[in-house]
């Protein structure tokens, strides 16, 4: 192909090849021709009518410009040869003016710029030359937006270089060298957030691999993902399981999981939970997949009450300590899998025991709302989970008796008084209550008989409570039974002299008769003797008051100061009770009014 400068030459020496080859007779005409022009400016006059002026291809304006052009071209290519770089950039711009579609100026013009490290100018250059001939120069001016990049990123102008790598892959699509340096300057200017869109287009693009999870895994580290950035860490050893960096990432996740769970177990030793909380849950961001950890958050979130979190984590707690149970007996062998399963296994069964407790807690303070029925719920869901609990059967038990459900109160009641002690006074109370309660019942509808029998279970489960003996010594009026109606009533006064319904009774059963002179008869220190021994057989371990004060430790009100000092896995390992003996006995009193009421 013919270059522009052997273009030119070639055109202007046809066209000059004997210029001055006409006769004498000629060039006397044209002498006097000219004479006369001088004299007369235009020599148009001195012509015939129709007749042309000679054509003189060399005075034509096209090839002069040509001629010229290809002088500059001719000089700026010879600058070049000397290397003055300057000199050619001036030549090649004045061929430029005067023929400026002329691709190949651009072309020799931008190498120069280029020459002079000018890339801003050499990518105009190019682009000019782009224009004029699309698709011929795409990568020379890729790889000159690529140089005026890296200049600008050695320098530290690093978004100015992102603006040139931009252009490079803008201009030469899909080549990742350009994409990689765009990277390297958004990381350098500290946009993590444009690297991580980045590097999500290239794996929408071009698939995932090993090496962009880690990539895109240390982007989320640095922006304090640390979640999704296990979740690549772990996607890269899928792909790759010897990979090294991965493995490094990892290890650096895991230990700082586990600072952060010495810092929780810390602020929880000294009752600071709020901070525990955090610090926990930034545990579980770098291993996310720990049941430990969810086991240990889920006891935070009941000590601070958040019921419904705390259940979300201690199941999330049992589902991943059997999953990691699975995935040892698959991986390692029977004797090594033996002791990771004991360690499973003891968090599996703590997760579970802290879940029963979880249930129990929320429903007791739903109790105390008056939500019965998602007490209920909840307490039944515990009972699923631990059989072997009578705290939970005796918080059911209060739960249906106040929704009024005697006889599943009772069997609840009557279940726990089988898996306690003899003498304990949790489930004697309320036993006494209920069976008070229900010989209330009998008596209104006249059952006396029935009343008088359910009032006898409620002394016998309770003997210190003087209205027990009250209410039985009116079923016995009411059935003619004198007797024990007065021996009822010696045990009133004894127990509460002060009681209001003491004279009109009084007057009744003795009439004539003070209350010291029932107490000082024969029948009065009989009756006396029998309830001290009854009161005694009762409590043979320990007196009323130090049952009471067992029963107000296992409350509600005394729990939470006591736990607030303890470790999250040790405190509040004892089931908390919906009421105790004066709120039994409030809850039937009241409830016996409402009843009466109505009817």
């Amino acid at each position: 192909m013919d270059t522009f400068e052997e273009r030119n030459d070639q055109s202007a020496e046809e066209h000059s090849l004997f210029p001055t080859a006409v006769s004498e007779e000629e060039l006397d005409e044209a002498r006097r021709k000219s004479t006369l022009k001088q004299l007369f400016v235009s020599s148009k006059i001195f012509l015939a009518p129709g007749e042309e002026r000679p054509q003189r291809p060399e005075l034509q304006g096209s090839l002069i410009i040509q001629r010229k052009a290809a002088e500059h071209y001719k000089h700026g290519k010879e600058a070049m040869g000397k290397s003055q770089y300057e000199r050619a950039v001036t030549c090649f711009s004045k061929a430029i003016t005067l023929q400026p579609e002329e691709t190949q100026l651009y072309v020799s013009q931008a190498e120069a710029y280029l020459q002079l490290c000018d890339f801003q100018s050499a990518a105009a250059c190019y682009k000019r030359a782009w224009l004029l001939e699309p698709g011929v120069f795409t990568a020379r001016l890729a790889f000159i937006y690529y140089l005026q990049g890296q200049c600008l990123c050695d320098r530290g102008f690093f978004l100015e270089a992102l603006e040139a790598f931009s252009k490079a892959a803008e201009v030469k699509p899909g080549c990742r060298a350009y994409e990689v340096r765009s990277l390297a300057c958004l990381t350098a200017a500290g946009r993590h957030s444009d690297c991580l869109k980045l590097v999500n287009d290239w794996m929408v693009s071009g698939g995932p691999t090993s090496d962009l999870y880690v990539l895109r895994a240390r982007l989320h580290k640095l922006l304090n993902q640390t979640l999704q950035c296990y979740q690549d860490v772990k996607s890269a050893l899928v792909l790759n399981p010897t990979c090294p960096e991965a493995g490094a990432l990892l290890l650096q996740l895991q230990e700082a999981s586990e600072q952060a769970r010495q810092k929780a177990v810390d602020r929880a030793l000294i009752g600071q939970l709020p901070e525990a909380l955090c610090m926990i849950n930034i545990a579980l961001e770098s291993w996310p997949l720990d049941a430990r950890l969810y086991l240990f958050r889920g006891i935070l979130y009941r000590r601070l009450k958040d019921f419904t979190a705390a259940i979300e984590d201690l199941v999330q707690a049992v589902e991943l300590s059997e999953e990691q149970e699975e995935e040892e007996k698959e991986v390692r062998g029977q004797a090594e899998a033996s002791d990771e399963r004991d360690e499973g296994d003891s968090v599996q069964e703590e997760a579970q025991f802290q879940l029963v407790l979880t249930y129990n807690d929320f429903a007791v303070q739903c109790f105390s709302r008056s939500l019965y029925a998602e007490a209920t719920l909840l307490l039944n869901k515990a009972i699923d989970e631990e059989k072997g609990q009578a705290g939970l059967y005796l918080n059911r038990g209060d739960c249906f008796f106040k929704q009024g459900e005697w006889c599943y109160a009772m069997a609840d009641y009557q279940q726990a008084e089988e898996m306690m002690r003899p003498d304990d006074p949790a489930v004697r109370l309320r036993l006494a209550v209920l069976h008070n309660t229900l010989g209330s019942f009998c008596f209104q509808d006249g059952q006396f008989r029935e009343a008088a029998d359910m009032f006898s279970l409620a002394i016998q489960y309770n003997p210190t409570a003087s209205h027990y003996y009250e209410n039985r010594s009116k079923a016995f009026r009411k059935l003619l039974n004198l007797k024990h109606a007065r021996q009822d009533l010696i045990c009133m006064l004894i127990l509460d002299p002060t009681n209001e319904e003491v004279p009109p009774m009084l007057m009744n059963l003795f009439p004539g008769c003070s209350v010291s002179d029932v107490l000082s008869s024969p029948a009065g220190q009989a009756v006396r003797a029998q309830l001290m021994d009854n009161i005694q057989a009762c409590s043979s371990s320990s007196d009323q008051q130090r049952l009471s004060e067992m029963l107000q430790k296992m409350s509600l009100t005394n729990d939470n100061s006591a736990s607030q000092s303890a470790e999250p896995s040790e405190a509040g390992k004892e089931l908390k009770l919906c009421v105790n003996q004066q709120e039994m006995q409030k809850i039937a009193k009241s409830l016996l009014q409402v009843l009466m009421g109505k009817s």
